[in-house]
């Protein structure tokens, strides 16, 4: 839908501030805090969701997305005295991302109700690396996790380093007998200063640089760091890109979803639906470098296009892929599904209120799973998918069964896609040059992974330069609701819902 949307409340909210010029595809306005608290309340009765939230010295950027009109809007407030009112204070889903600019910018929210640190874990060289860096004046006191009360609780502190190999992340247990009362999460494990990184760095370098925020999804992140830079840009890319791109954001997306599927039944104690999807997963990933050079596809999707062209055995190499996931991939399906075991573990398990699953603007699977059916492909949306049939599957029950059924669904929708693509792969070149604005210049994107929806926000300096880059992966209003999916179950099931979501640490941690 157009940015110019008449019929927006939002935008209309907005349109009192000082418009940007120069930032598309949507319109950013400089608000004063009168509007920004306007906004808030809008946030607070869920008459649109929030998309990111993210600072820069001096300023502070709120984007959101109205639920009627499909609108996407920013708002950016001056910070002069180094504060902002509190998004959390009335919209949860903002109170991790405000305790982050904190960290990382130095800006105070004014009146929140979480003031704990969050990224910072007090051992950086310096406070407030994106702001007005400082040496630690001392060192940060211990995390205070917070209070639960009632009798017979006793906690149980899981990580940072776990038992597998992956990344590190702290889950603390408060529990009566093996009923989980409370989870609380300590993330920021991973941090590794992208944003720090990014600035000042050449298009190539920060499209590498964002292509690794989060290894799984490095297509998804390639894609809605390039497409904000063709926004910001004015370019148009080649139309054979575009669907390439898509080719290989639907190869992600299968062979994520694949691995996520055993992944979850073998937390259920089935490891015989791990090794076959493992094996499935596989024949994707050997597939994509056959293809395009690369098993997880990093560094193929770059700003105007892509690097690599699909060769000539190209084709017949992904049909062999396909008519090889339609033969083995139904039978394991049955499988799932009349394992009785499995589905003793599955069904009412991690539970998830899908009231918290709308207020928090939850995408991918696990906002699917609970009856929300936003999928960035079609809203706002992007080329070629506006040219493609699929369907975005939702289910209502919202607990890890329905979880693994998304998965299964959008598994045979990436594969109809795949087809699609393939039979409509239009000829011609797959990079074209990036128009040159010699001024400073913004740019957004919204792309969805297997997660769910990515954003990138960007300024380009005149040189070409990326000034500033905020990437926001979608785990960040996923993780919070693990910890109200697990209220109520036992500690056991833990890992089940856990994988259930399968949530990014390194795209979170930034």
């Amino acid at each position: 839908m157009s940015a110019t949307n008449t019929n927006s409340a939002l935008l209309t909210v907005l349109g009192v501030g000082h418009l940007v010029t120069g930032h598309r595809p949507w319109l950013r306005f400089v608000v004063t805090a009168e509007t920004w608290n306007v906004l808030l309340a809008g946030l607070a009765k869920s008459r649109w969701s929030l998309l990111g939230l993210w600072g820069e010295p001096g300023m502070v950027h709120l984007a959101a997305h109205e639920f009627e009109t499909g609108t996407p809007g920013i708002a950016s407030l001056p910070c002069s005295a180094g504060e902002f009112p509190s998004v959390g204070r009335w919209h949860p889903p903002a109170q991790r991302l405000e305790r982050a600019i904190a960290d990382l910018v130095g800006l105070q929210p004014a009146a929140g109700p979480d003031l704990r640190p969050w990224l910072d874990h007090g051992c950086w060289p310096l406070r407030h690396p994106l702001g007005s860096p400082t040496a630690p004046a001392e060192a940060l006191p211990p995390y205070p996790f917070l209070p639960t009360e009632g009798e017979s609780l006793h906690q149980i502190p899981v990580g940072p380093v776990h038992a597998g190999i992956i990344e590190p992340g702290h889950f603390r247990f408060t529990a009566n007998g093996e009923a989980v009362v409370r989870l609380e999460e300590r993330l920021g494990y991973v941090h590794k200063g992208i944003e720090s990184l990014l600035n000042g760095a050449s298009l190539e370098r920060a499209a590498r640089l964002v292509g690794r925020v989060s290894g799984d999804s490095t297509v998804a992140y390639a894609l809605a760091f390039a497409r904000a830079v063709e926004a910001a840009t004015e370019t148009e890319i080649p139309a054979r890109a575009h669907w390439l791109r898509a080719l290989m954001a639907e190869l992600e997306r299968l062979a994520n979803h694949c691995g996520d599927i055993g992944a979850i039944c073998n937390d259920a104690a089935f490891a015989l639906m791990l090794a076959h999807c493992a094996v499935l997963r596989e024949r994707v990933l050997r597939a994509s470098a056959a293809c395009f050079g690369h098993r997880l596809l990093m560094d193929c999707v770059v700003p105007g296009g892509v690097t690599v062209d699909l060769p000539a055995d190209g084709v017949p190499i992904l049909r062999a892929l396909l008519a090889e996931m339609r033969r083995a991939f139904p039978p394991l399906v049955e499988l799932y599904d009349n394992t009785a075991s499995l589905q003793d573990r599955a069904a009412n398990t991690g539970t998830l209120n899908p009231t918290l699953v709308q207020q928090f603007g939850c995408g991918g699977v696990i906002g699917r799973a609970a009856g929300r059916a936003f999928d960035a492909r079609r809203e706002p949306g992007y080329p070629p998918y506006d040219q493609l049939e699929f369907e975005v599957p939702v289910r209502r029950e919202s607990d890890v069964n329905a979880r693994v059924w998304i998965r299964i669904r959008e598994v045979e929708q990436s594969l109809a896609l795949i087809e699609g693509i393939l039979e409509r792969l239009p000829s011609g070149p797959v990079h074209g040059a990036l128009n040159q604005s010699g001024r400073l210049v913004e740019g957004m994107a919204l792309v969805e992974g297997f997660r769910g929806d990515i954003l990138v926000w960007l300024r380009l300096a005149a040189d070409g330069t990326v000034a500033r880059c905020h990437p926001r992966d979608p785990s960040w209003f996923q993780w919070p609701l693990l910890e109200a999916a697990i209220e109520g179950n036992i500690v056991a099931d833990f890992p089940l819902c856990n994988k259930s979501f399968n949530c990014s640490y390194s795209g979170h941690d930034l």
